[in-house]
């Protein structure tokens, strides 16, 4: 119990509330969509390339990621969380769907630094036995940030504007940077950290994890198969995520005929969903290495289960009852985030602690990627033919995916 209640458990809380205001923060366009759609008078195919200007900048997590891992978790995480902070509060002053559209490229490339940052304090903080559970907790983050978005936003929209919804997210965000300034600190330097938890920590870290001594090499992660078996599993599922985040609610508003209010009420649950499948996946890794696989073929196992289970998801565009479809999309969310968890984590399951940041950053561009081309997708095709093949699709694509993860991925010599 000591052991559990440790410092590093806080400190996986203090990563958790960022992951929640990073999502948080990005959800507020997709709740005030319809809002803001009705106000600036945007077209569907432009709200496209304003969801598309967010996956083009965030694909930069390279960058994000090396700058991470070059600076230090703790300052260039405050440096991003700052930028994505302000930024969402001017959100509130466009006038256009050009402006709009800059500024979601602008905050794409700063919340880029949620998974190379996340990844980085996981790896750091926590042997390999605790990393599952670390990971999944701290992907619980965005669940419940996109949790909160409906409801919250849809008050201020109501209680406000549409413009003041991005002000007070901005403003909650910045709280946190406040907060992640003050508490965090590194391992070696934490103030609070017992002798007997660092050694636990340290102990518990495969030894090829632990090179610190050199900078990241990017041209050799590219080489490596390892590097393209988390990152092709990740463009072909990470849509269903993209869909999530932008599309469901314009999706209940068009086609389900969804009021502000029972967005509120409903848009929330996939999200509530997804945070169960962050715990999910890893209770099914544990199972799973209880009864004989080593990590690297547990973690398949359970994304594997996850790719299955998506293929329920196929059938929300066809059902008549729209609290069926929102079951549907929840099923979406438990799903994608039980096998979304697993890859995640495995990038520092495969490589060194000083490559973690810039790996996590890269896959994270393949990720966004594939969320780009959908969103564009989707924007231009979905007023001719309608949602239910882009569901279809999302289960196809993980199923994919699990293909590629039990292929492409080969485990590292201890």
């Amino acid at each position: 119990m000591r052991r559990f209640l440790g410092i590093r458990w806080l400190t996986i809380g203090l990563i958790m509330l960022g992951a929640m205001v990073n999502f948080l923060s990005r959800q507020t366009l997709s709740v005030a969509a319809p809002t803001v759609i009705a106000n600036l008078h945007i077209t569907t195919e432009q709200y496209g390339w304003i969801t598309a200007a967010f996956q083009g900048t965030i694909m930069l997590q390279p960058v994000v990621g090396y700058i991470i891992d070059v600076l230090g978790v703790k300052t260039g995480f405050a440096l991003f969380a700052f930028a994505w902070s302000a930024i969402c509060m001017a959100h509130g002053f466009a006038t256009n769907w050009q402006i709009l559209a800059g500024l979601r490229g602008l905050l794409g490339f700063a919340e880029g630094a949620f998974s190379p940052g996340g990844l980085k304090v996981v790896a750091e903080w926590f042997p390999a036995k605790e990393r599952g559970l670390a990971g999944g907790l701290y992907n619980i983050g965005p669940s419940i940030g996109s949790m909160l978005a409906p409801p919250l936003v849809a008050w201020a929209i109501l209680s406000y504007s549409w413009q003041e919804a991005f002000v007070i997210v901005g403003i909650i965000s910045m709280a946190w940077v406040a907060l992640w300034v003050f508490f965090y600190h590194p391992v070696e330097k934490h103030p609070a950290l017992s002798a007997e938890e660092r050694h636990h920590i340290i102990a518990g870290q495969e030894s090829f994890l632990q090179d610190e001594a050199r900078k990241p090499p990017v041209l050799s992660i590219l080489k490596r198969r390892n590097f393209w078996g988390i990152a092709l599993p990740r463009f072909l599922t990470d849509p269903t995520w993209g869909m999530l985040s932008f599309w469901v609610p314009l999706y209940l508003t068009t086609v389900r005929g969804f009021d502000l209010k029972q967005i509120a009420l409903y848009a929330w649950l996939p999200f509530l969903a997804a945070d169960l499948g962050c715990l999910f996946g890893p209770a099914v890794v544990l199972f799973l290495e209880k009864r004989g696989l080593d990590l690297i073929n547990a973690r398949r196992g359970a994304f594997t289960l996850g790719a299955f289970m998506m293929i329920g998801v196929a059938f929300t565009g066809v059902v008549r009852d729209p609290l069926v479809a929102v079951a549907l999309i929840s099923l979406a969310g438990f799903a994608h985030q039980t096998l979304s968890v697993t890859m995640i984590t495995m990038a520092t399951d495969l490589f060194p602690r000083n490559e973690v940041g810039t790996v996590a950053g890269m896959a994270g561009t393949c990720a966004n990627l594939g969320i780009l081309i959908s969103s564009l997708l989707i924007g231009g095709l979905v007023d001719t033919i309608g949602y239910t093949p882009f569901f279809a699709a999302l289960a196809a694509l993980d199923l994919m995916a699990a293909v590629v993860a039990w292929t492409v991925i080969r485990k590292p010599a201890s």
